[in-house]
């Protein structure tokens, strides 16, 4: 007999617009939290012992939130809207106050990412038209999907393209990338995903392929072990695949739209690691799938 499918252990309603982006920050903290930003362009605060938003911020005036993350244990909260403006928040104290923002000249879809480069300082990717990159020194990699379905690796201090695979036929939509294997994985709007690596010498290879039952991949999020993946589907459904083999692990079925976020806790404690969903049906998810494959392919 097959195991019944599982169900959410529950749900964050009153987001007040589809969610398009999720970010956790449990590690190190009394109070887990869970941001969300919207369509509406609300961030919602939510604190998961209560399962309440605990403050909500406005900032992107009414436009839409399309990514949100936080710097590596502070009170202070970046947020990338649709009014092509990446904003500083200041969170500390009870305070929600926007210290600084940069212009993207950008009104796409495609996420910011951060990097922190040493303690403290962090760089900022996000498309844009404009070229501001560090002066000297070891420069990071950065990867970046483009809408003729390439990906291309780039040396940020040297401005420089390292290589270029051509992992779709699509626009891709969303990646991630594993830096202890040096793996990665894309999707598109077609009904597969994508896994490539880096070689030593910097070269983008392509690998094996996930063929799906329905097209359209809104994100993709490895959990921080390297033993599970999650797909955001058009579907409505969440996907989980273990990570090294990418054997399909769990459907998990639950809204009523297209899902556009997936992320994972970083508890501490792996057996209190979540994985959440945001779709555009304005609900978030919430899954305990610590022993669903937690050691499988």
């Amino acid at each position: 007999m097959s195991r019944p499918a599982p169900c959410p252990i529950y749900t964050l309603r009153g987001a007040g617009g589809p969610l398009n982006t999720l970010h956790f920050s449990c590690h190190g903290r009394d109070t887990p939290l869970l941001y969300s930003g919207s369509g509406k362009g609300g961030i919602h605060i939510w604190n998961l012992n209560t399962r309440r938003a605990e403050k909500i911020v406005e900032g992107h005036s009414g436009n839409s939130v399309i990514w949100v993350s936080t710097l590596q244990e502070t009170d202070t909260l970046i947020s990338q809207g649709r009014d092509m403006q990446v904003c500083l928040w200041d969170l500390s104290e009870g305070r929600s106050e926007m210290v600084d923002s940069v212009w993207t000249g950008s009104v796409g879809f495609c996420q910011c990412s951060t990097l922190e480069t040493s303690p403290g300082n962090y760089l900022l990717a996000f498309a844009g038209q404009q070229t501001e990159e560090p002066d000297s020194g070891t420069g990071p990699l950065l990867l970046a999907g483009y809408e003729d379905g390439s990906l291309l690796l780039w040396d940020v201090t040297q401005r420089s393209k390292l290589s270029q695979a051509k992992a779709h036929p699509e626009p891709v939509m969303c990646l991630t990338f594993d830096t202890k294997r040096l793996r990665g994985i894309s999707g598109s709007s077609e009904k597969k995903l994508s896994s490539w690596m880096l070689d030593r010498q910097n070269n983008l290879q392509l690998q094996d392929c996930v063929t799906m039952v329905n097209p359209g991949v809104s994100q993709l999020c490895i959990r921080g072990d390297g033993k599970l993946l999650a797909s955001a589907g058009w579907d409505h459904r969440v996907r989980v695949f273990g990570w090294k083999k990418l054997r399909p692990l769990a459907v998990l079925q639950y809204h009523t739209d297209m899902v556009q976020s997936v992320a994972f806790s970083d508890h501490q404690d792996p057996k209190q690691r979540l994985l959440a969903a945001g779709s555009k049906d304005q609900r978030i998810s919430l899954w305990s799938i610590y022993n669903e494959g937690a050691d499988t392919g």
